[in-house]
């Protein structure tokens, strides 16, 4: 004899076990109403009331709808669903346009008629740019970096650069930073260290950096190096934005400028390379093609990085733009965040492909 035929027929749950009652049905356990009072299943049963295996109902509980089903995959969308928005640029490039081309024209209108009045083009940017950045570092982070003793170093360091050369800029700049020291000395000792360090680094950075583009002006072709020099980083800016801006998907620095792109990197080096090859072949003298290859490629790399130096400084100030002096671009600061870092590289390959002559 099987030991299973003593065991009860197993009841399945649900609607027919509450209807169905026979000699092996187990006691309905007792569980309090909604009210307090005790009564068990059975007795709801036989005041017709539907027992559930959770919670106990309310016999007057409306019944629940159901749940509507969700559409299939395939179901046609609403005509009037909106489309995905398209790309737009960031700035307004009639205003950018326009303000890059009268920079443009003042820049090479200077070139052409004496040196000296583009070195008094870099003076104007470089004070306006330390005037810019000083500002905002007190304005943001309380930082006092003196203005006045920064300004006229850096004009003399621009002055000095192309006069003097590399001696020159340097003899400068140690004084600009001597002079800071001594300038800030006049004020309260709190946050002395603070301030005098940013305006080192403001010497060096705005001044200093800007000193190699009038040591390029001092060459018998100083023009076409200095255009060599201002035609890459504009093309590098340009295809970094245009190939970003229509393919650009993998991120190159979240964390410093999230619209920056690998894809926007690559489209900088190709453009640099290909306007290099160009600018050494046709401009400089004595200048080869595969030597516009190299600096092309250099000066999309420090370009880039400069870039992205300038946009680590924002970040850390906390604002968008260092200025508003130009329509479409920002600041002075903000258009020679790609120019002053690249100034040096240029001026050293050139330097090295066909001399300082």
């Amino acid at each position: 004899m099987n030991d299973t035929s003593w065991q009860p027929e197993p009841v399945p749950a649900g609607p027919a076990y509450d209807a169905q009652v026979g000699p092996h049905t187990r006691p309905m356990p007792i569980v309090p109403d909604a009210a307090g009072r005790d009564f068990d299943d059975r007795e709801a049963r036989d005041r017709g009331v539907a027992a559930d295996s959770g919670p106990l109902f309310r016999a007057d509980t409306p019944p629940q709808e159901p749940m509507p089903s969700p559409p299939p995959p395939h179901a046609q969308q609403p005509q009037d669903a909106s489309p995905p928005p398209k790309k737009r640029a960031g700035r307004d490039l009639r205003a950018a346009i326009g303000v890059g081309v009268g920079l443009g024209a003042v820049i090479f209108a200077s070139l052409l008629i004496v040196k000296a009045v583009f070195v008094g083009v870099i003076v104007v940017a470089v004070v306006v740019g330390l005037w810019e950045l000083t500002s905002r570092l007190q304005e943001q982070k309380g930082i006092k970096a003196p203005l006045v003793p920064l300004a006229v170093g850096g004009a003399a360091m621009v002055i000095a650069g192309y006069v003097r050369g590399a001696e020159g800029a340097w003899v400068a700049m140690a004084l600009t930073v001597l002079a800071v020291l001594v300038w800030r000395m006049t004020e309260p000792p709190e946050d002395y260290l603070k301030d005098v360090t940013a305006g080192a680094f403001a010497a060096f950075y705005v001044p200093f950096l800007a000193t190699f583009v009038a040591m390029l002006l001092t060459a018998d072709d100083g023009p076409q190096r200095v255009i060599t020099f201002l035609l890459l980083t504009v093309v590098s800016d340009t295809g970094a934005y245009a190939v970003g801006w229509r393919f650009g998907k993998t991120k190159l620095a979240p964390r410093i400028s999230p619209g920056k792109t690998r894809e926007g990197l690559f489209g900088a080096v190709a453009f640099a390379m290909a306007a290099g090859a160009l600018c050494m072949e046709f401009l400089i003298d004595g200048g080869s093609w595969w030597q516009g290859l190299l600096l092309g490629l250099a000066v999309a790399v420090s370009a880039t990085l400069g870039d992205l130096g300038e946009s680590m400084i924002k970040r850390d100030l906390g604002i968008k733009d260092m200025g508003t002096l130009l329509p479409g671009h920002g600041g002075i600061m903000d258009r020679l965040d790609s120019l002053l870092p690249t100034a040096p590289v240029v001026w050293l390959l050139l330097a090295a492909f066909v001399g300082t002559g």
